[in-house]
């Protein structure tokens, strides 16, 4: 803004015509003024800076610290992780080379690594590049085998029927990866970490499958076909997996980052395993026996640590999402112990459970309807008959059968009214471990009664008694549990229920969706 004259008279303003006359010459001598960006310091310094002058603003970039500089013409950026000029030869030498160090790995980070990520992301990637190296090792090799099995690599050409049956291999594995993909959609959420690794034993036998072939050339559109079905089923499970698995690591809303960077990942470790596995190649091309027998004996040693790449890798991804398991472990832990799991905690207790041996302790949690395949103690037929219309859900006994041991089970059934929120379920789940905890502390007078089948008054009231006292203490403590959930890190707005979990019940006189 230019200021062009000053009226003449100025009369009608409230300040002399000196006092004006003082302020625009002071106006124009003004030095600029130096302020601190702390909140206590916003000081004027000495009209007469130094140059060059330092101003107190840092800015970091590429993981070093400069310091704005103005020489009187120009803005310049000074760094601050230069040492001291009194240190030695020996120290400037090492500093050197750290500073070169940091220089070449910073840019290789950046390519690689995402820049907003939680903690536990640097360990992930370094079990997936041993995965994913000898992984594709593995599957050059087996490339290799399919190839002599059908003729390539040999004087004799390719016939028409070797590549009418890699096609027909190709369509039936298509289609074995649909329809495992339908039949198991929701396991994808609720059982991420097993059904993962459970295809990645998979997919591993399928590369010995493929290794097979040149031994047994007349099965080979046998063996190839069950070798791609199990690699189509493995490769359904890693797309449909792989975006929760980003999702937990993405702490600053940059998902898309977060997939970049892990295809970048894959094809530079893949990259890996091909070269591994040419170099193997070339280290045996004079002996055509060691070459052909090659595979068979670095597989079980790839494989292995392949997988336990795999599985070393899967402990390092703490899902943020709710599902039935995950949520048991945080009421048991918040009922035990009175605070809420960190998802890395929840995370270390789940576990992978490849056996799938969960479910066979004592007093287990079920959501879900009444099984009328199994036996239905008398004391749920009375909770049932007890219901009112303002349940939104119920809590019974029920007894199953191990399939291999022939033994009963007692267990807790959780069932939910069609219409239940998110937040009547994780009630439900509470007031059942709490009822868990009870029945624990009795369970040899428990394991009699339902022994005895019948129907008793004594039976009913003591049962009721346990039901409503679970219920108050569940309750009690729920809103500050909701609070802790969201404070902990859990995302508490939806939880991800199989597709049995699922399962809902109505009165008669509920109107139909």
């Amino acid at each position: 803004m230019q200021i062009n004259s000053i009226p003449a008279s100025n009369s009608h303003l409230p300040w002399p015509s000196s006092k004006i006359h003082y302020f625009f010459t002071s106006y124009k001598q003004l030095k600029p003024l130096s302020f601190s960006l702390k909140a206590s310091s916003f000081e004027a310094q000495d009209p007469k800076l130094t140059i060059p002058a330092r101003l107190p603003v840092t800015i970091r970039r590429s993981g070093s610290v400069f310091q704005y500089s103005w020489d009187g013409n120009q803005l310049k950026l000074i760094s601050l992780d230069k040492r001291s000029s009194l240190s030695s030869s020996l120290d400037d030498f090492e500093d050197g080379y750290k500073r070169l160090f940091k220089f070449v790995s910073l840019p290789v980070r950046n390519f690689f690594l995402p820049r907003e990520i939680s903690g536990n992301y640097v360990e992930y990637v370094k079990w997936k590049f041993l995965h994913r190296v000898f992984s594709s090792a593995l599957q050059v090799l087996a490339t290799q085998a399919m190839f002599r099995a059908i003729g390539i690599g040999y004087a004799h050409s390719l016939p028409s029927a070797a590549a009418l049956n890699w096609v027909l291999k190709d369509g039936l594995g298509r289609l074995s990866r649909c329809i495992y993909t339908a039949c198991l959609a929701s396991a994808f959420d609720t059982n991420l970490k097993r059904v993962r690794f459970s295809t990645s034993v998979v997919f591993s036998l399928s590369v010995g499958l493929e290794l097979l072939t040149p031994a047994f050339p007349q099965y080979f559109l046998l063996l190839a076909s069950v070798a791609n079905i199990a690699k189509q089923i493995s490769l359904a499970c890693y797309l449909a997996t792989s975006s929760a698995v980003h999702r937990s690591f993405a702490i600053a809303d940059n998902l898309g980052e977060v997939s970049a960077k892990a295809q970048i990942q894959s094809v530079s470790f893949d990259n890996l395993g091909l070269l591994l596995a040419a170099s193997l190649n070339m280290l045996f091309k004079n002996s055509p026996r060691l070459q052909a027998g090659l595979p068979f004996a670095i597989y079980p040693v790839f494989t292995a640590i392949d997988l336990f790449g795999i599985y070393q890798g899967l402990k390092h991804v703490h899902l943020q999402t709710l599902t039935k398991d995950r949520l048991e472990i945080i009421l048991n832990t918040w009922i035990e112990v009175g605070y809420i799991p960190s998802p890395a905690e929840v995370s270390n207790a789940e576990g992978i459970d490849f056996l799938s041996n969960g479910g066979r302790e004592l007093w287990n949690i079920r959501i879900g309807c009444l099984n009328t395949k199994s036996q239905i103690p008398m004391l749920s037929m009375m909770t049932v008959k007890s219901l009112k219309n303002e349940d939104l859900y119920f809590i019974c006994m029920e007894i199953s059968q191990h399939k291999l041991l022939r033994k009963n089970h007692l267990g807790i059934l959780l069932c939910v009214r069609e219409g239940a929120q998110t937040a009547d379920v994780i009630l439900g789940l509470l007031q059942a471990c709490y009822l868990r905890k009870r029945l624990l502390c009795s369970a040899t007078k428990w394991d009699t009664i339902l022994e005895a089948c019948h129907k008793s008054d004594l039976v009913l009231g003591d049962w009721f008694s346990l039901v409503e006292d679970s219920k108050h203490s569940a309750l009690a403590n729920f809103d500050l549990l909701k609070e802790k959930l969201v404070e902990a890190g859990w995302a508490s707005k939806n939880i991800l229920l199989s597709t049995k979990e699922q399962a809902r019940y109505s009165f008669l006189d509920d109107p139909q969706g």
